[in-house]
């Protein structure tokens, strides 16, 4: 029988790490100025950064069948620190340090000094992910085009 809390813990778990991946695959160049702090701890590569493709699918409607919509690029990478803690990343695009990074990044974020990690590197980026989000947001809404249909008399 499966413990309950510990197997909710575990689903809780697994969405914040959910969380901090998307956070990290979407960082990009971002990511650059935390290298020097995520490459301090000894590591090695399970899996070096490589550039591959994977094939996207899609649903009309978002609830129609799946079909294949077309291939992506892709780099996915594979670390181990030296007390053994795994980080794994796969980013849209050809950039391996990108994908370096959010790997040594996961592999932090598991470790005693998460609360650390997520104040000081998923934090900062989470909210300039939201700025930048914003903006755009903001720059779509001007231009948006209010139609209203007006009833003639005749037709009413």
């Amino acid at each position: 029988m499966v413990n309950k809390p510990r197997a909710e813990a575990q689903r809780g778990g697994t969405a914040q790490r959910q969380q901090w991946m998307r956070v990290l695959a979407c960082a990009g160049q971002q990511l650059a100025a935390y290298s020097d702090a995520l490459r301090q701890d000894e590591h090695r590569f399970i899996r070096p950064a490589e550039i591959g493709m994977v094939m996207v699918r899609g649903r009309m409607g978002a609830s129609g069948g799946p079909f294949n919509l077309g291939e992506m690029t892709v780099t996915r990478c594979v670390v181990q620190l030296a007390d053994g803690r795994h980080g794994h990343s796969y980013v849209a695009g050809r950039s391996k340090q990108h994908a370096e990074l959010a790997a040594l990044a996961d592999a932090h974020l598991q470790g005693e000094r998460q609360a650390h990690w997520l104040a000081h590197l998923i934090g900062p980026l989470q909210r300039e992910q939201a700025t930048r989000r914003a903006a755009k947001e903001a720059e779509s809404a001007a231009t948006k085009v209010d139609f209203v249909t007006l009833v003639r008399g005749e037709d009413a």
